[in-house]
């Protein structure tokens, strides 16, 4: 025979003494000595008793009560035990409510061994950081659809193209990061965003290049030994990226011969072959004086921690009003080797770190052209330094042989 159900009334609730008492259908009041009160439901689940809080009488009215406990009932009349699916429930719950900032960190972070320098410049997460979580950094990513993220990208997806470009596809790796930790997202959401974005009007402009006349003017200029005038130097005199230079540490320096690792060298990612770059004398005498401001293996330590930004080199040029900016000195390198000397393309683009040929070619090619490549260093290093800089011919008879 079944057992009667809602024996019990507001009032009795409230004015009974501690004790259990029993509401029907397995859900009982138990009040405490200490005048607190709580509802507990028990059910029988494969032949085994089982109890389950439903909360505090001062929070759960005898109303929200029994609803509760009809909710559970049905769930063992299943054949499943309400105690574990309730803890199912919380577990899917925690897991929905991942924010997207908590998801793009984790994600950055388990992609740091991919990036130059584990990441620690920032230019992986910045787009993200500046252009997205400030807006949807808070919204669990099971929420996030394309228009959430249309509307965050919209006001730079033309004047920023391709660092909107940048945000859309660190979303989407985020995105698979969070299906890979079992959440329910949408992976086809930034495809349809930037189908709802259209196409970029933007066109990539170079980076403006100082001429290479005047870099003798600005080089002198960069006189006053601090970290950053010494790496601005170094960067001229090599024509390295902003990165590898940055990073350079004190046991990649062999003689008159840097060796930057394969993997800093841009394009080659996942690459063995490590690059060489020649040091004239006056790149030497940088390093040199730079030995004296290095900090944990890093000549151009940044005055908190890590090294210097790129962004700092820029400012120094931005502050004096130049459009010219700390890339753009490959390019000033290149047109002087073009406009002022015979060195063949090969060397010149070798110069640069530039890949040249298709892979059959660089196979049977296994030269790096180190030693013309350090004459063409020299001839750059006079002319940088106020040197007056001779048309030479590389592989083949000088026109003025020095």
């Amino acid at each position: 025979m079944p057992r009667p159900l809602y024996k019990l009334t507001a009032v009795a609730v409230k004015n009974a003494p501690p004790g259990k008492y029993s509401d029907g259908g397995g859900l009982w009041l138990h009040k405490r000595e200490d005048g607190g009160a709580q509802w507990i439901l028990r059910v029988n689940v494969h032949g085994r008793r089982r109890e389950m809080g439903l909360g505090s009488v001062s929070e759960v009215s005898l109303k929200e009560a029994r609803e509760a406990a009809e909710r559970w009932r049905s769930l063992v009349r299943g054949g499943l035990d309400p105690i574990k699916e309730r803890q199912r429930q919380r577990r899917e719950a925690a897991r929905n409510l991942h924010c997207l900032d908590d998801i793009a960190r984790d994600a950055f972070e388990s992609r740091k061994a991919e990036l130059k320098g584990d990441g620690v410049a920032g230019r992986w997460f910045s787009p993200l950081e500046i252009h997205v979580l400030p807006r949807l950094g808070k919204v669990p990513v099971v929420d996030i659809d394309q228009t959430d993220i249309r509307d965050v990208l919209a006001p730079i997806w033309h004047s920023k193209a391709e660092t909107a470009r940048k945000a859309l596809n660190r979303l989407a790796i985020c995105l698979k990061h969070a299906a890979a930790l079992g959440l329910s997202v949408d992976l086809q959401a930034t495809d349809k965003a930037r189908a709802l974005l259209g196409k970029q009007r933007h066109k990539p402009e170079n980076i403006p290049a100082m001429p290479w006349r005047d870099v003798p003017i600005f080089y002198a200029s960069l006189s006053d030994g601090t970290v950053t005038h010494l790496a601005l130097r170094l960067l001229i005199l090599t024509g390295v990226r902003s990165a590898p230079l940055r990073f350079l540490r004190e046991e990649q320096i062999n003689g008159d011969v840097w060796t930057i690792p394969g993997e800093a060298m841009k394009g080659r990612r996942g690459a063995t072959a490590d690059f060489r770059v020649p040091l004239s004398d006056a790149a030497l005498e940088v390093i040199e004086q730079a030995r004296r401001h290095a900090r944990e293996g890093f000549l151009f330590p940044s005055v908190k921690k890590g090294v210097i930004s790129d962004a700092t080199m820029s400012r120094l040029m931005e502050r004096a009003g130049m459009a010219a900016r700390p890339h753009g000195f490959r390019s000033s390198l290149r047109d002087w080797i073009a406009e002022v000397t015979e060195a063949s393309h090969d060397v010149a683009e070798t110069t640069l770190g530039h890949i040249i040929g298709g892979a059959v070619e660089r196979a049977y090619r296994r030269t790096d052209f180190l030693e013309q490549r350090r004459a063409l260093m020299v001839r750059w290093a006079r002319h940088v330094t106020g040197q007056r800089g001779q048309v030479i011919a590389l592989g083949k008879r000088s026109r003025n042989d020095a």
